[in-house]
């Protein structure tokens, strides 16, 4: 009884040591994993579903300053907002949804904001974020970012370009990030692709939109709105 009696406490205190070593072993799999894939030492929080319900004007010059991340297998990558350009719907000739044009292209401008609108252009992939409320399909283009993390990605990604050139442009930064048309529909409160606090601007200026000269007096909108002084603005 004796030899019985101390085997049984001796053993409970072997497997609770074992144990507990196989659950700090795992935790620090999953850690090494999660750093490995994501690519950061820090992680990032979403911005709430809640900041991109405001009026697509006051969203466009909101997102200067956000952190705009894309995690991906080889890592993550991620860039100040430094310039944006809203497009306003039914009434705007220059947008894709101009007189409610409902494709399967334009279909996610149709959805809540915040969603994720992505189309071809020239064989550039173009990165949105749908504003205005259902039914109401306006959404902002992300011309420029400020690269911020995973400095190495974008240098492969836009290989030969000099690093002013690898996210001064909207079909730049989408592949200096890893963006894809697969992100299409998303929601950016949601990883991979997310949009999460960054910092606030000194001052944002604004001017006529890019690239739409066949689209009447809707050329002249002063929706384009960018950080002032920013090397990264496309131009």
């Amino acid at each position: 009884m004796c030899t019985i009696g101390w085997v049984q406490p001796y053993v409970w205190r072997v497997l609770q040591s074992w144990y507990w070593h196989r659950v700090l072993r795992n935790l620090r799999e999953t850690i090494f994993k999660k750093k490995k894939v994501i690519g950061l030492t820090v992680m990032h929080n979403p911005l709430p579903i809640s900041f991109y319900h405001q009026p697509t004007i006051e969203l466009a010059q909101a997102l200067l300053g956000c952190l705009l991340v894309k995690e991906t297998g080889e890592g993550a990558a991620s860039g100040f907002i430094v310039e944006t350009e809203a497009y306003m719907g039914a009434g705007d000739r220059a947008a894709h949804s101009f007189g409610n044009r409902r494709t399967k292209r334009t279909e996610v401008m149709f959805a809540e904001p915040g969603r994720v609108y992505i189309f071809t252009m020239h064989t550039h992939t173009l990165l949105n974020v749908v504003s205005g409320a259902v039914d109401l399909p306006e959404a902002i283009l992300i011309r420029a970012v400020e690269p911020h993390e995973g400095l190495d990605l974008m240098k492969e990604r836009r290989m030969g370009r000099k690093p002013r050139d690898w996210t001064n442009g909207p079909g730049k930064l989408t592949q200096a990030l890893g963006i894809t048309k697969s992100d299409y529909g998303r929601l950016f409160t949601e990883r991979p692709l997310y949009i999460a606090k960054g910092y606030a601007p000194d001052n944002i200026l604004s001017g006529p939109r890019i690239g739409i000269e066949n689209t009447g007096e809707a050329r002249f909108k002063p929706w384009r709105f960018w950080v002032e002084g920013n090397p990264y603005v496309s131009r």
